[in-house]
């Protein structure tokens, strides 16, 4: 299940900082250093850009990361690629998906949530492979003057004053350099450099699942199998996803393995599995492996705060959940929507630097309350071991069920996933 906890985030940090958008004759001369050119750090160097501010975007890989995450991006997204100025390109390149289906392992629908896109709402979901996502952006980052972009360039620490922050990183040369702005945003990821030097090596308070998560891009015909575009398996052990990506054949599988397996060992037993959990049973030679898994750990972590002073954080540098749900891609383009507003309210002198701290409470609030318990929630349904009594049981999945024939339910329903368009 989605949260409404991001949504709500949205229309509390727009409320906020609504005065933003009010046309502003005075020139804007703020510089913001933004560490990690993920998802969140380039739609917010677009956002940023968009409105006259000077970005300097930094990271320490040489380009974007292509390996399989997330792919289906919810109102939050939405909003702020429109805000962007490239959800028609992003629209173009991805699609609206239909059905989202909850089965047994042996592929039996349990229940279904049939229009799972919210076609008929303001913001539609699309699926779009983060990595097509990020390519995307960046050809606009890298066309947009006030955006400067450098590639390798590690950050290894981050400082302030009264006037300003910066972000001090080491150079693939080996060589080290000092970036100052008026305002640092960490967007640099779960092991982020930016919140260790605010908040500590160890301020990360939460826990780590004792499962992770693998992603592969596999090509193989789950329609003949009656797979809808979004499938979740429900087992204790061997729970998994099944989600188209494109309209020519390419699938996401998401699969559980404990913790403790190795890249090498979830490798080696890659084949193996798949012929457990796949319709078919298949074996190698009768699908197509796109990519090698990417495992990654699954966390419920949340910084104590988002910002200290003139650095912020946002996305996964500032709060993790395990991917069931989508929460962790979706809660942090909300974030991202929120900093930008408040960022923009500040250069346009239409807010002072408090709203910083409304930024951190309101976005920690929304993480303790809706997408923290919400994505727990989300695992644990998918990992239920009696699935007789599941939509007797389940809430929203008995809410699913009655959406089918009661229109009323279903508005309902769509409300849990959909925000308002913004004027």
């Amino acid at each position: 299940m989605k949260s409404p906890g991001p949504e709500a985030g949205v229309r509390q940090m727009n409320e906020s900082a609504r005065s933003t958008h009010e046309p502003c004759d005075a020139p804007i001369t703020m510089h913001v250093v933004i560490a990690g050119a993920g998802p969140c750090g380039l739609s917010l160097s677009l956002v940023l850009a968009q409105e006259g501010i000077n970005v300097t975007l930094v990271d320490k890989e040489d380009t974007v990361i292509t390996a399989p995450r997330a792919a289906h991006l919810m109102a939050p997204a939405v909003q702020i690629l429109r805000r962007a100025g490239i959800l028609d390109e992003v629209r173009r390149a991805g699609f609206i998906p239909g059905a989202h289906t909850w089965r047994t392992p042996d592929g039996t629908a349990i229940v279904s949530m049939d229009d799972f896109g919210l076609s008929k709402t303001a913001d539609p979901v699309t699926v779009l492979p983060i990595g097509m996502l990020s390519k995307l952006m960046l050809s606009h980052v890298e066309k947009n003057s006030k955006i400067s972009l450098k590639w390798g360039h590690r950050v290894i620490d981050a400082g302030q004053d009264d006037h300003s922050a910066w972000i001090s990183v080491k150079k693939n040369d080996g060589t080290e350099e000092k970036i100052s702005g008026d305002f640092v945003c960490g967007c640099d990821g779960a092991t982020s450099q930016v919140r260790k030097s605010v908040l500590g090596e160890r301020n990360f308070p939460g826990k780590t699942w004792d499962y992770q998560l693998v992603a592969a891009n596999v090509r193989y015909p789950f329609e003949k199998f009656g797979y809808d575009d979004m499938n979740t398996i429900i087992h204790p052990d061997d729970c998994h996803i099944v989600a188209r990506l494109t309209q020519d054949g390419l699938w996401r599988v998401s699969y559980q393995q404990p913790a403790s397996m190795t890249l090498e060992d979830v490798i080696d037993n890659q084949p193996a599995h798949f012929e457990k959990i796949l319709p078919g049973h298949p074996k190698p030679g009768e699908y197509n492996l796109t990519n090698q898994v990417s495992p990654y750990k699954m966390h419920q972590r949340c910084a104590e705060t988002f910002h200290v002073g003139r650095i912020c954080l946002a996305a996964d540098a500032a709060h993790l959940v395990n991917p069931w749900g989508g929460l962790g891609l979706t809660g942090g383009f909300a974030d991202t929507i929120g900093l930008a507003e408040c960022l923009v309210g500040i250069a346009r002198e239409k807010a002072d630097m408090s709203i910083l701290d409304r930024y951190d409470a309101e976005r920690r609030a929304i993480y303790h309350n809706f997408i923290n318990p919400i994505s727990s929630g989300n695992f644990h349904r998918a990992t239920t071991a009696n699935t007789d009594k599941l939509l007797e049981n389940d809430p929203f999945l008995s809410m699913c069920a009655a959406a089918r024939t009661d229109a009323k339910v279903e508005e309902k329903l769509q409300k849990l996933f959909s925000v308002p368009t913004r004027e």
